[in-house]
């Protein structure tokens, strides 16, 4: 039966969760995640799983299709979003569709645990839950040495995340009352803090350290902590919804290094034309001791293998520069007075 083929028999019982997977361009970490959400402790009539497909490609398509061949009718169904990108347009295109009255949301890269959708039911039965946040653990990769790699340690923050749309289940009828995700958040950053802020407006938010995915440390190109400084955009746009929980929860103060970084750069030109190059001089040192000291903070818990070592050096003199530009761009496109 194909995956977006009728959802359900009428006469079949209503399911208790609906579980949403937006995905992207990963149709083979996707099937380990469906292979890991087939095999719940949950019984197969009482969940849906809603695949969204926001690069509406036909390869994930047929390999939706093909996974759905022998599961249970109305398991698992394959959504395209009518218009718009990006995760939050698809999760939106998600919990639209779903049948239950509670909306389970992950992501294509992680593994749920088999207990998994049976501990996140429990919990919201057990209080007046809006919405609870589940357990995130990141397994060490199998080629790991003894320290981190920067890449790795970033996606451990997923660990201690307060609520992250990789483990978190919500009422239907309150994503319902906020409408959503907010749209404008285009790429997979904050749109979740966002939720997050907006539901504890409604009703109180639990924790449930039983309902377990794992978030295994995707393979990345060099440089992906540059590509990640977009994600600086959208900083700005949550703190223009949510100033005092930004700053208290999220980023207490701005990153004064990078402003000097970069304020110091663009200035010593100036002063050399001016006639002062011994301060011309004297600024860009300091510019370059604050740039080593970004490094030692990256470098310090992290491994020393030359590759890593090299990376974190070229890249710590840039990303100064790109977080700047991202966080003024966002200021200036969402009209905030963000740094």
């Amino acid at each position: 039966m194909p995956a977006d083929a009728p959802q359900r028999d009428p006469q079949a019982r209503r399911p208790r969760v609906s579980v949403v997977v937006p995905t992207h361009g990963r149709p083979a970490l996707l099937l380990r995640c469906l292979q890991a959400l087939t095999a719940q402790t949950l019984a197969p009539a009482d969940y849906e799983i809603l695949v969204v497909d926001d690069e509406r490609s036909d390869v994930t398509h047929a390999a939706v299709e093909a996974f759905a061949i022998g599961l249970q009718p109305g398991l698992l169904r394959y959504l395209r979003a009518d218009s718009g990108h990006g995760p939050a347009v698809a999760r939106n295109t998600g919990w639209r569709a779903a049948a239950a009255d509670v909306v389970a949301f992950t992501d294509d890269d992680t593994i749920a645990d088999p207990g998994w959708l049976d501990a996140g039911l429990f919990a919201m039965a057990q209080g007046r839950w809006v919405a609870v946040g589940g357990r995130v653990l990141v397994p060490r990769p199998d080629d790991a040495d003894e320290r981190p790699t920067d890449h790795e340690l970033m996606t451990r923050g997923l660990e201690t995340a307060e609520f992250v749309t990789a483990n978190a289940f919500v009422r239907r009828a309150a994503l319902q009352l906020l409408q959503g995700f907010d749209e404008r958040f285009r790429r997979a950053w904050r749109e979740d803090s966002d939720l997050q802020f907006r539901l504890e407006a409604v009703g109180v938010v639990g924790r449930c350290d039983a309902a377990i995915v794992l978030h295994p440390v995707r393979p990345e190109r060099w440089g992906v902590s540059l590509r990640q400084q977009k994600n600086v955009f959208y900083d700005a746009l949550l703190y223009r919804k949510h100033p005092r929980a930004y700053r208290e929860r999220v980023h207490p103060v701005p990153p004064w290094d990078y402003f000097a970084v970069v304020a110091l750069v663009l200035t010593a030109p100036l002063l050399l034309l001016a006639g002062a190059p011994v301060t011309a001089g004297a600024a860009l040192l300091i510019a370059l001791a604050l740039i080593a000291a970004f490094a030692w903070r990256r470098l310090r818990t992290t491994t020393r293998r030359p590759a890593h070592v090299l990376e974190m050096l070229a890249t710590s003199a840039l990303i100064p520069f790109l977080a700047v530009y991202w966080r003024l761009r966002g200021a200036w496109h969402f009209r905030v007075a963000f740094v």
